[in-house]
């Protein structure tokens, strides 16, 4: 019986837990602008006059908002963080611009830990914003080069006088195994295709550096986002690009503020209470500024629209996996019944498939790409490549009927790999353990973790290593109208930039989600009689509250909270046990600083 009460009093005490925090997130009271009166916090979604959008994005921005109970709460201070996703921040930027009661838009930025091709929309966004005349003002206590690179559109940037500009140039650096698995007795059994030598995620299990062929594309794409960066701040800064990269070598603005406003990076050295002062003149505000959050923005004017022609825009974010699971990465039984639901309802007159993802099962990409090929028959497909559209990425993107791409989106990555552990010597000599096996079969035991790979098992995987990567060119040479020779000599496992991408015929336009609709609008002409529906549908609060529950998603934000930058490492030693057999996965999980 003490067990029982035990469970029980666990089980209300994380309920409670999982509610106070659903009523302090979800509209109880919402956590404003450090400094501003108490009457400036937002507790409604009502819009004062004379108010600011404000923006402040220190966190990883998802393409979608998300109702998981656990995102935004941050599990050493147990307090919410906002975590708006990229689709609304676009809306609440575009419909700001019209809207009456804003004013203008506050940003206090420091550190985004996102990638570009998301910093890119949300920048391009804001620089349609300022075509309606209202203010954008940025204030920053430091900048990193990614904060500063959407900061640098503003009419004015604002520094504290004791701050600095991270501007270092850009760097990737990847995790290498091969020494801990020498230590631990471990071999990692890879199989890869005759034309795959940028296909380096299986490099780190074997090599101690990169190969010469993995520092040739990592130069080539470094060189290309970064500069991406250094041309959109040079351009609204007046600011020469050789300057640019003569501070990032010499780490000029590391030490001193008053070299940031010498050089015209920033407008003005001051701090936050002058910060504010100055919003209240702009605002026309007497003792108080009424600010916003993106959060509730996006709840102030949400109306209902009710045209029978729809746009289903479909997400398909994170690595790709077989069968079902949970919605922070992409199962083929989950997408593949979205897209069917979308292709058989016939108020949806286009899909526009919303691609972020590094790929992974082969199979699983195989499936998903199917459903949209039949997708296609029927209506359009257009597809909007975000952060990563790379190896299952790309597979599922290269039959779209146009592609748009960010500049600096991960693409490509067309190869195939196949990683299979053997754990014999680790689990013998380390940790004791042997195995006997009876066996009807001369292959039964295939796939044992306990046994090395036989010479004719080696061959068949390599075989079927080959069969698909053949298969991946051939889907892209179709999709692209390319000879298949072509799509071999420019994939290989290779990622590009959007911006190298469209020049090789991977990509049709730069551009990005909106785009993306827009172009799948006129496709169908259906004018201004339409509206976008979101899949797959936004789960409610007790359903996702029991799934994360059940999927110990609170540990993984948790640890993703915790780690920050360093939350990739995790996931690459993750990877080690979740992405095994035939893969169409990016080369390495890539982290660019």
């Amino acid at each position: 019986m003490k067990f029982y009460k035990v469970v029980l009093a666990a089980f209300l005490g994380t309920l409670i837990a999982l509610l106070i925090n659903f009523f302090v997130k979800f509209g109880f009271f919402t956590a404003m602008v450090a400094g501003l009166s108490k009457s400036d916090k937002e507790t409604s979604t009502v819009v004062k006059p004379n108010s600011v959008l404000y923006m402040k994005l220190n966190y990883d921005i998802e393409d979608r908002t998300t109702d998981n109970p656990f995102n935004g709460l941050d599990f050493n201070t147990m307090e919410t963080v906002e975590t708006t996703g990229l689709n609304d921040i676009l809306r609440n930027i575009e419909h700001a611009k019209n809207d009456p009661n804003i004013k203008g838009i506050y940003m206090e930025l420091s550190s985004i830990p996102t990638s570009t091709a998301t910093l890119q929309e949300i920048r391009t966004k804001l620089l349609e914003f300022k075509e309606s005349g209202k203010f954008i003002m940025c204030y920053g206590e430091s900048f990193s080069q990614s904060a500063y690179y959407v900061a640098s559109i503003a009419d004015k940037i604002i520094l504290n006088p004791e701050g600095v500009i991270d501007i270092h140039g850009m760097a990737s650096q990847i995790m290498f195994y091969k020494h801990l698995f020498e230590k631990l007795d471990i071999e990692m059994q890879i199989v890869r295709g005759p034309n795959n030598r940028f296909k380096s995620a299986v490099e780190p299990y074997f090599l101690d550096k990169m190969s010469d062929a993995n520092r040739e594309q990592m130069e080539k794409l470094l060189g290309t986002v970064w500069g991406e960066i250094l041309q959109g701040i040079s351009e609204k800064r007046n600011i020469s690009v050789e300057q640019l990269n003569q501070i990032a070598d010499n780490l000029e603005l590391m030490t001193d503020a008053q070299k940031a406003l010498e050089y015209g990076l920033v407008d003005q050295l001051c701090y936050k209470d002058q910060v504010l002062d100055e919003l209240r003149s702009l605002t026309g505000s007497a003792k108080k500024v009424n600010a916003i959050n993106n959060a509730n923005y996006a709840k102030s004017y949400k109306a209902k629209n009710f045209s029978k022609n729809e746009v289903a825009v479909i997400y398909a974010s994170g690595q790709i996996f077989d069968g079902k699971g949970p919605d922070n990465d992409i199962y083929s039984e989950n997408l593949s019944k979205v897209i069917r639901q979308a292709r058989e309802d016939e108020s949806v007159k286009a899909v526009v498939l919303r691609v972020n993802s590094p790929g992974g099962s082969a199979v699983a990409s195989a499936i998903i790409g199917r459903e949209l090929d039949l997708t296609k028959q029927v209506k359009p497909v257009i597809v909007s490549m975000g952060n990563y559209a790379a190896s299952g990425g790309y597979w599922i993107s290269a039959k779209g009927d146009y592609i748009f791409a960010d500049p600096t989106t991960l693409t490509g990555s067309i190869g195939v790999f196949g990683t299979f552990p053997n754990m014999k010597g680790f689990l013998n000599k380390k940790v004791g353990l042997t195995f006997d096996v009876v066996k009807t079969n001369e292959n039964a035991d295939f796939g044992s973790l306990a046994e090395p790979l036989t010479p004719f098992q080696y061959a068949k995987l390599q075989e079927n290593v080959v069969k698909t990567y053949e298969q991946f060119t051939q889907r892209v040479a179709e999709g692209r109208g390319l000879r298949q020779s072509y799509v071999d000599s420019i994939g290989q496992g290779r990622v590009w930039a959007g911006a190298d991408a469209i020049e090789l015929g991977l990509v049709d336009q730069l551009g990005d989600l909106e785009d993306a609709i827009a172009f799948a609008v006129q496709k169908v002409n259906l004018g201004d009689d339409y509206k976008v529906v979101e899949l797959p549908k936004a789960k409610d609060f007790f359903t996702r509250m029991m799934e994360s529950m059940n999927k110990n998603d609170e540990i993984e934000a948790a640890l993703k909270q915790r780690l920050g930058v360093y939350y990739t490492y995790y996931q690459g030693l993750e990877n080690l046990y979740k992405n095994t057999g035939i893969q169409a996965r990016m080369p390495f999980d890539l982290v660019i600083e």
